[in-house]
């Protein structure tokens, strides 16, 4: 499964890609480390990335995580990555995650990349409840979950604990289907 629109590209990860999202992650560091702070720890090398890539694919063959990268066609360099994780298969329901290149953020990409796998795993796997928990200081992951029909349901108090050990506030996007 894979879609091309308005110079970029995504599809389902594929582990022999590490180096790439080794590249993707280890660039973005410094704005990912509150928030992807588990990804970024078992990311810090490339043989460390090639080990998590491993892990991801034990856990894509147990349908209990979907990673989708967004390419840029003109470089094929790996862009953003969305994903699917906190499956509930007895309630039918899924977080997405997402993020873009700081040099991508404000193009729509993620808006496309977003819809796209929503579209695609209501397709495959009859979701009936997507979440997104957002930073409520993240104005631009707050508008790619509206733009893609979801609503804020709750904004939780102190409910995540950043890398560097901030409590932070996080809004409850959802979408039902």
């Amino acid at each position: 499964m894979k879609i091309s629109a308005n110079n970029f590209e995504i599809c389902a990860f594929n582990p022999s890609d590490y180096i790439s999202l080794f590249q993707l992650l280890d660039s973005n560091k410094s704005r990912l480390k509150n928030f992807f702070a588990g990804t970024l720890s078992n990311t810090k090398t490339l043989l460390a990335t090639q080990s998590y890539c491993k892990k991801m694919v034990e856990r894509i063959n147990q349908k209990s995580y979907f990673p989708f990268i967004i390419s840029d066609l003109e470089t094929k360099q790996f862009i953003g990555l969305v994903d699917v994780k906190n499956i509930d298969w007895e309630t039918s329901q899924a977080e997405i995650g997402y993020f873009i290149d700081t040099k991508f953020e404000g193009k729509g990409i993620s808006t496309h990349a977003v819809a796209y796998v929503v579209n695609q795993i209501i397709k495959d796997h009859n979701f009936k409840k997507l979440l997104c928990r957002i930073s409520n200081e993240n104005v631009g992951s707050q508008y790619v979950a509206i733009k893609n029909g979801f609503k804020l349901e709750e904004t939780r108090k102190n409910d995540y604990k950043t890398s560097n050990g901030n409590l932070v506030n996080l809004d409850y996007y959802t979408r039902y289907f």
